[in-house]
């Protein structure tokens, strides 16, 4: 998320590539004056597009440490982060796009001043800082939002993170600018700017159902374009899934924060889970992707995207922040597809009795009661799809999962057009054997500690000989030992 474009990399950990297939993004019954977004640092600045350039689907905005609307697009991305001051002639400029898109080329100005606006910066942000955070909140003062409708918080000691009020693992301290851009702050960003759109929340579930995450295909919405992923994650909370009218959040990650950066750490880790389940709100998480092609920017020069930002310069056109932006276009076609149902699927209900049994060390057997109507079933492990073909029993042997490692499943029913009902709840489930031990370290420490050797200045795994990346301080890998002095590059579950 150090947004310094041509800078040295970091590699991360790479994730296991046995998992199943995305689905498609469900269709649910949501509430379509309760739809929201937030995002951190490039997603920040996407937030901040998609709230003007779709005013009236985005009833709230939150924009952690981002810039004013169309920022970049008259300026080089430098002057609207390193805590750089924005002018008022700049402001103006901006100002000047806003007016004369509204109603064209953007839903009209008039709903931001409807939208209920959360701002937050660390004192020791010095990758974006508050001045530029400062400027956004002019920007919408200047287009009507009153102070009410507006939370600015600047924290002090939080450098470029998202803060959070919990330790997970891996997490940078609040501090320090560092990958994955989650901290503990002693400060919960996802409550604040969820409670700021939505009001007061019930209590949080500090432990969501892995089978609520869910990771979809996004490619139907993309249009082929390269810095977005193959596939996007949400969380769907039981009772959205199961036919309830719920809200919904986009949720967008910063540069260095997308899945192929660090895993599913911002879907899972960032707390916006935890506020959803309990209140009805499903969160749409998309994701970007590295792209190492230089693009022609308006005001920027020939620049790639290394570290799988947002597009808040115009990699991918002149208009990335209107709504005929390929991102802006993108995302808003996810929201549509999420909030188009009534309920999930062809309203079957939730397959019942739903059970594990015969554990071995790398399957388990799961079983449910059959569903009237039903022309086959969905098994999902930890909210992907499991299965390939229908499943037309009422048993599915799950395989290739690892030793001594707890698994969560569900099942829903499909009908005879081939719309899925609602899932059931989760079964847990503990494969046999002893699971796997994972390592997480630089590439230099894992030579030196045995798990790796170098050869012509790459790091190789001990034993499956994997190529690590290059062999030095600054490339971080996770190794999976899966045998005696045997290494593959990988996550333990």
């Amino acid at each position: 998320m150090k947004w310094k474009i041509l800078g040295a990399l970091v590699g991360l950990a790479v994730a296991c590539s046995s998992a199943p297939a995305a689905v498609a993004l469900p269709q649910l019954n949501v509430d379509k004056t309760k739809i929201s977004v937030s995002g951190l640092s490039s997603g920040g600045f996407m937030a901040n597009q998609l709230g003007y350039a779709y005013s009236s689907t985005f009833m709230g905005v939150g924009v952690f440490a981002g810039g004013p609307y169309m920022c970049a697009g008259h300026s080089n991305y430098t002057a609207c982060m390193y805590n750089a001051s924005i002018s008022p002639s700049m402001l103006s400029t901006m100002q000047a796009d806003i007016n004369n898109w509204s109603g064209t080329a953007n839903d009209s100005k008039a709903n931001v001043a409807n939208q209920k606006i959360y701002l937050f910066v660390g004192t020791s942000d010095s990758t974006v800082g508050p001045n530029p955070m400062n400027a956004v909140q002019t920007q919408y003062t200047n287009n009507g939002v009153p102070a009410a409708n507006m939370d600015y918080v600047q924290r002090a000691g939080t450098a470029h993170t998202f803060p959070t009020d919990f330790d997970s693992t891996g997490n940078n301290a609040c501090g320090s600018t560092a990958s994955p851009y989650i901290s503990n702050c002693g400060y919960d960003g996802a409550k604040a700017v969820l409670t700021k759109i939505y009001g007061a929340l019930n209590p949080r579930n500090n432990a969501p159902a892995a089978a609520n995450y869910i990771e979809f295909d996004q490619t139907p919405f993309t249009n082929g374009n390269p810095g977005m992923a193959a596939t996007g994650w949400a969380y769907v909370p039981a009772s959205c899934a199961a036919g309830t009218q719920c809200r919904l959040h986009v949720a967008l990650h910063g540069c260095q924060q997308s899945t192929d950066k660090i895993g599913t750490q911002f879907v899972k880790n960032s707390g916006y889970s935890r506020w959803a389940d309990t209140n009805n709100i499903i969160v749409l998480f998309p994701q970007a992707k590295v792209d190492n092609t230089p693009h022609s920017t308006p005001a920027s020069g020939m620049v790639a995207n290394p570290n799988a930002c947002w597009d808040w310069i115009g990699w991918y056109g002149s208009n990335f922040a209107q709504k005929a932006g390929t991102q802006t276009k993108a995302i808003k076609a996810m929201v549509d597809r999420v909030a188009s149902g009534s309920g999930q699927g062809g309203g079957l209900p939730a397959p019942a009795n739903v059970n594990t049994s015969g554990a071995t060390d790398t399957s388990m057997v799961i079983g449910w009661s059959a569903v009237a109507n039903a022309s086959g079933y969905n098994v999902y492990r930890n909210g992907s799809q499991a299965n390939g073909a229908k499943v037309t029993a009422t048993s599915f042997t799950d395989t290739g999962l690892s030793p001594g490692t707890t698994y969560s499943w569900s099942v829903a029913a499909i009908d005879s057009a081939g719309a899925e009902g609602a899932r059931s709840a989760p079964v847990s489930g503990t494969t046999t054997g002893a699971a796997a031990t994972c390592f997480t370290a630089s590439n230099y420490a894992h030579t030196t500690a045995g798990r790796a050797h170098q050869s012509g200045g790459y790091a190789l795994a001990n034993g499956s000989n994997q190529n690590m990346g290059l062999w030095n301080i600054y490339t971080i890998t996770t190794l999976k030992q899966t045998g005696p002095n045997y290494y593959v590059i990988g996550t333990c579950p």
